[in-house]
């Protein structure tokens, strides 16, 4: 890595480097689905020696740090599709930093230790919060309000708080125990959560609104869409929520020997995933390639590893029946065309290419779309509702997560943070919080020779048959604190100061000085006044903070 920009001096032509401190904004944090600040919490335990943190008031910190954003650590750590890892400068070199494994370690610690959520501001605030749905961006909201200070109460209709991460994603994905113990965080915030509570028949939406100050809409999208062909009315056709439902609810759910799910996203999977799980031999159908599967590609990976088949440049035409049992789907083979107003690849049938596939039960698991049943005057635009940018949906009503589109777990959980940070701006009379868009640094000014190349963690894995034998046990499974450790220490603090001294050492001009009290990012202060201008400082930085004026 070498100095940038040079200032060339006219009375000698050779080249002078004035540094300066920088912080420059770090891929991993924006990639974030849900805005956690990852440079500064895994700096939090990788520079905790030179900080004077000892281990467990690290773990503290970083936890804290990431809970600022996200409540569900925990639960992001086994089941979020990882974004901040894509564009981790590091994977230029020997593998992305396995932030997800981090979070996930960080998460149970926590659990373990019995860490309680940090309260923002514990002054009573005279308004009070309703909540409409108890998923990841209603309990978001409800955190981020509770911990200002307001009285809250979340109304949900089924048993138990959760959404869809309780009743949309399998067990082994998700242990229950692990949502539960999160979502107690929040409730012993103070937040009330009224569960069984349907709205339209046990409350309506002008009680609500007369009980309550702010509303907010956070029911996600849970009424499935069907395929739309003939045959899928009647027993043996599910659709991928309803069934995933079900099961996570116990019900035993029978679908034979042989199951065909339709589909490519992550309920698709989860779906095919499940029912490989109840000894059926499984295939997914997607009418496009594997390519553009929107399910997570480690999920397929692993679907494939037990045994499941993929169908795919397939679509579905007709559920076949005899005497009104499935037996099978008549099947069409598809081509890609060219893409359509969404920009993907347009599939279209191959002219006479249908076939059938023999099966006990179909899943249909294409689509899901909010249920707008009781609330009426909302502003729906093709079957979304229309908010700005942060939530609001004009007067006293917010709303966030899959209700305005469908998104990942992370995305809600932001969703419901920003809104609830600009309602309570509003409310007290603050300017809005301002968002942070700054382009990330890039790898070319990470200096990746200081660091021993070191492939990423691989957390454990279940043999096949284990998990196929287990239904509800995790497949992968938390990484060790020693993987912990040597993994949070892989990470390169890209674009602020991670102590490293290697300016300190290289400055014969004695320009830094070291901090009394140094935390993550500020180590040294930098005078020019002796400053020579050779540049060494920039080029031996090896997180990219240091660039010339």
């Amino acid at each position: 890595m070498q100095p940038a920009s040079p200032e060339v001096m006219a009375n000698t032509g050779m080249p002078k480097y004035r540094p300066r401190q920088a912080e420059k904004a770090a891929p991993c944090e924006a990639g974030c689905a849900s805005g956690s600040d990852v440079r500064t919490w895994i700096g939090l335990v990788a520079q905790r020696d030179r900080t004077g943190l000892d281990r467990e008031q690290a773990y503290t910190r970083a936890w804290h740090t990431i809970t600022d954003a996200n409540p569900f650590p925990s639960v992001l750590g086994r089941i979020c599709p990882h974004p901040c890892e894509f564009g981790c400068n590091r994977s230029e070199n020997d593998g992305a930093v396995a932030i997800n494994a981090l979070e996930r370690f960080l998460g149970d610690w926590a659990i373990e230790e019995g860490l309680g959520l940090d309260v923002v501001d514990a002054e009573p605030k005279p308004e009070t919060m309703g909540v409409i749905g108890a998923g990841p961006s209603g309990l978001s909201f409800a955190y981020q309000m509770a911990r200002r200070g307001y009285s809250v109460t979340v109304y949900e209709r089924r048993p138990m708080a959760g959404g869809m991460l309780r009743y949309g994603v399998p067990d082994y994905r998700l242990p229950p125990e692990v949502l539960s113990a999160e979502i107690d965080r929040i409730s012993a915030l103070g937040v009330e959560i009224r569960t069984n509570t349907t709205i339209g028949v046990d409350i309506s939406v002008e009680d609500l609104r007369s009980a309550h100050d702010i509303l907010y809409l956070g029911i996600g999208a849970q009424q499935p869409r069907m395929l739309g062909i003939p045959g899928e009315d009647g027993p043996g056709v599910f659709t991928g929520t309803d069934y995933l439902s079900r099961v996570n609810d116990g019900q035993i759910v029978e679908v034979g020997a042989r199951v065909i799910v339709v589909g490519g996203g992550n309920t698709a999977v989860d779906a095919a995933r499940v029912a490989r799980r109840s000894g059926a031999e499984v295939a997914l159908v997607y009418r496009r390639t594997r390519t553009e599967m929107p399910a997570i590609p480690a999920e397929v990976d692993e679907a494939l590893a037990e045994g499941i088949t993929l169908e795919l440049l397939t679509g579905p035409v007709e559920v076949l029946r005899t005497d009104g049992n499935v037996t099978g789907l008549r099947a069409q083979r598809m081509r890609l065309a060219e893409a359509g107003p969404d920009g993907r690849l347009r599939p279209e049938p191959e002219p006479g290419a249908v076939f059938e596939i023999a099966a006990d039960t179909v899943i249909a698991a294409v689509s899901q779309q909010p249920d707008w049943t009781a609330l009426d005057g909302l502003d729906i635009r093709e079957g979304w509702v229309a908010t700005s940018d942060f939530g609001g949906m004009g007067g006293a009503m917010w709303a966030g997560g899959d209700v305005r589109g469908l998104d990942i777990a992370g995305s809600a959980i932001t969703h419901g943070r920003r809104a609830a940070e600009n309602v309570h701006a509003k409310l007290r009379g603050m300017p809005p919080p301002e968002s942070r868009r700054s382009t990330p640094i890039e790898a070319d000014r990470v200096n990746f020779d200081f660091k021993e190349s070191r492939p990423p963690v691989h957390p454990p894995h279940l043999a096949v048959e284990d998990a196929l034998r287990n239904p509800t046990a995790e497949p992968t499974a938390t990484i060790t604190e020693e993987e912990f450790l040597a993994e949070i220490g892989r990470c390169f603090s890209c674009g602020l100061c991670m102590g490293c001294q290697q300016c300190w050492m290289y400055c014969t001009a004695m320009s830094f000085t070291k901090v009394l009290n140094p935390q993550p990012g500020i180590y040294y202060t930098l005078s020019l006044e002796e400053c020579e201008e050779c540049g060494k400082c920039i080029e031996v930085c090896p997180c990219g903070y240091l660039e010339v004026i």
